[in-house]
């Protein structure tokens, strides 16, 4: 426990020394039209999953060399992106590389046909940018991460060792000092592209380290919630014939707090609560009903959730277009 005190003292001293940085050199996010802020915010706190990362590495460099110099590659790339915008292709790149170095830890190119590689390669970048998409109201990168958190450490603990704990620990440590400053009416910071990226990759490593060693796809399941809602989005978008990559107010979750003014927070807490009970539900039917049936039970209901946003579109009379 005291370990982890610590790390939060610490951490939380890196966090207000970023602020004096941030305000010094201009990192701030400004809203526009898209935005689901109203104010100039502090821009790239979640840099502090990247010192957290640095900190668990500095004390177990033999386990995680591979994982830290990846996530530092998409944090840097990142970071730069939050201060200065770069082309995707740029940031695809890197994302690329970054996953090659957690594939090739893991013995991917040696155990899995290239047609596997390539499939694994579509989700996991995928899943980054689905983080980094469902990043925009206060609360909601925090406590999503949380949830997903506390789902793996329990499977960790309880079911199927697959990692160190305090590699999970520390990443949640991290969630909760960020939410301290962000988990506001009115947020201190704001994660940026740079926060949530490098919390997606840590998450994305753990989530392939559990499907390798149980052999079940399952575990997936634990990003269900953003998954639907960013996958349904850009089909939605695609059916509009609008530019996916430009900025929209089209997520579900956004529609709840730009059009219908529900509080951040409390938006940001049913998607996080949402996906908590559906990771225990996987959990509960884990090795007692079919992986294909579990993902029919989830999948399904959520997607009718995220169709009852065009009932309140339609409703509030908006323009699916805006």
């Amino acid at each position: 426990m005291m370990e982890y005190t610590i790390l939060g003292v610490v951490l939380m001293i890196i966090m207000l020394l970023y602020f004096k940085v941030a305000d010094r050199f201009n990192i701030i996010d400004k809203p526009n039209l898209r935005s689901s802020h109203t104010e100039i915010t502090l821009r790239g706190g979640g840099i502090i999953f990247w010192f957290s990362a640095l900190l668990y590495f500095v004390q177990h460099v033999q386990n995680n060399y591979f994982f830290f110099i990846g996530i530092t590659l998409v944090s840097l790339v990142s970071f730069w992106d939050d201060i200065q915008s770069l082309s995707n292709k740029i940031r695809i790149s890197i994302h690329f590389l970054s996953i090659a170095l957690i594939f090739y830890d893991m013995n991917l190119f040696n155990t899995m046909p290239i047609w596997g590689i390539i499939i694994v390669y579509i989700i996991a970048i995928g899943l980054i940018n689905a983080y980094n998409f469902m990043d925009g109201i206060n609360g909601i990168t925090g406590l999503y991460t949380l949830s997903v958190m506390l789902s793996l450490l329990y499977v960790n603990t309880k079911i199927q060792l697959f990692t160190d704990g305090t590699f999970i620990k520390y990443a949640m440590v991290a969630s909760l000092i960020f939410l301290f400053f962000n988990y506001r009416k009115k947020a201190k910071c704001f994660a940026g592209d740079v926060g949530s990226i490098a919390i997606a990759f840590w998450i994305i490593y753990l989530v392939l380290k559990l499907i390798l060693v149980t052999e079940s796809l399952i575990w997936l399941l634990f990003l269900a919630v953003y998954g639907v809602d960013a996958v349904c989005t850009i089909l939605h978008r695609l059916y509009l014939k609008q530019n996916i990559f430009e900025a929209h107010r089209l997520h579900l979750y956004q529609v709840l707090s730009n059009e219908f003014k529900i509080q951040h927070r409390l938006v940001a807490l049913f998607y996080a609560l949402t996906q908590l009970g559906i990771s225990c539900l996987v959990i509960i039917l884990y090795q007692k009903v079919q992986d294909t049936v579990i993902f029919l039970i989830v999948i399904l209901p959520l997607i009718c959730i995220y169709s009852s946003k065009f009932y309140l579109i339609n409703k509030k009379g908006l323009s699916v277009n805006a």
